[in-house]
């Protein structure tokens, strides 16, 4: 039968990539990328960049499917009923893929960012191509962006038996800040409209030579990383960006 491994690859750092995910990467016949476009070239190089420094053997090879456009959640959609969509269309040409490219006994891998269980599409799209194509698959857990953002600013992610939330930056927009919480996907910098005390640690590009890196109060630093990830994406044409949040009752 046909096996796929969901490799978690860490935040950008080859030395985040683990030992079992190593022996997953040497076991592997042929990799899935999606190809995003040309904006997004590098993602697609780093993750041939890893192959080429943990493989052993050269004999695989990488198969590059495009991505289908995500609509936006407008018009009265909602945000669920466009990303059930896409995952849709995602799932129908990784199908195809599969079938096309990995023999009956074939064994292929999808090379995911940070950890595979966290705000990561790959293994919910996967239950949806066991639908149209037989395999089995496993999961190999990574280092995540939240490990890799806490490490580098030298913080404990939570303060003393208090919890911590992770989160979208729609869901902060929508329900503020209660504690602490990490927030991933946010293109609209909703810190922003947090109360100006609230600290904040932030981060992109983990583990790659264009991390950056910026610590203090939204009030001290808030516009400064709102200016500085605008015009970083800008000249990247894309971004990865994560950070937490601690609501001044919680320091």
């Amino acid at each position: 039968m046909r096996t796929i491994h969901v490799i978690g690859i860490g935040a950008g750092d080859p030395d985040y990539v683990t030992a079992q995910a190593v022996a997953a990467l040497n076991d592997t016949q042929v990799f899935f990328a999606m190809d995003k476009g040309h904006a997004k070239d590098d993602l697609v190089a780093l993750r041939r960049l890893i192959c080429e420094r943990f493989i052993e053997n050269p004999d695989y090879r990488f198969v590059a499917l495009p991505d289908p456009k995500r609509a936006k959640a407008e018009d009265g959609r909602a945000y669920h009923d466009v990303v059930n969509e896409w995952h849709a269309a995602r799932a129908r040409l990784w199908a195809e893929a599969i079938e096309t490219e990995l023999g009956p006994d074939g064994v292929g891998a999808f090379l995911a960012w940070g950890d595979p269980s966290l705000y990561d599409s790959t293994l919910r799209i996967l239950d949806r191509v066991a639908e149209h194509v037989e395999f089995e698959f496993d999961v190999i857990p990574g280092i995540t962006a939240i490990q890799a953002l806490t490490a580098r600013h030298r913080i404990p992610l939570n303060d003393i038996g208090e919890p911590v939330l992770i989160t979208t930056g729609r869901q902060l927009r929508e329900h503020g800040l209660a504690g602490a919480a990490v927030v991933m996907l946010d293109g609209e910098c909703s810190f922003l409209e947090c109360p100006p005390q609230t600290r904040i640690w932030w981060g992109a590009y983990l583990g790659t030579p264009d991390e950056m890196l910026i610590a203090g109060t939204v009030a001290e630093v808030g516009e400064r990383i709102a200016r500085e990830r605008a015009e970083a994406r800008v000249r990247h044409g894309w971004i990865m960006d994560i950070y937490l949040l601690r609501a001044e009752s919680t320091v």
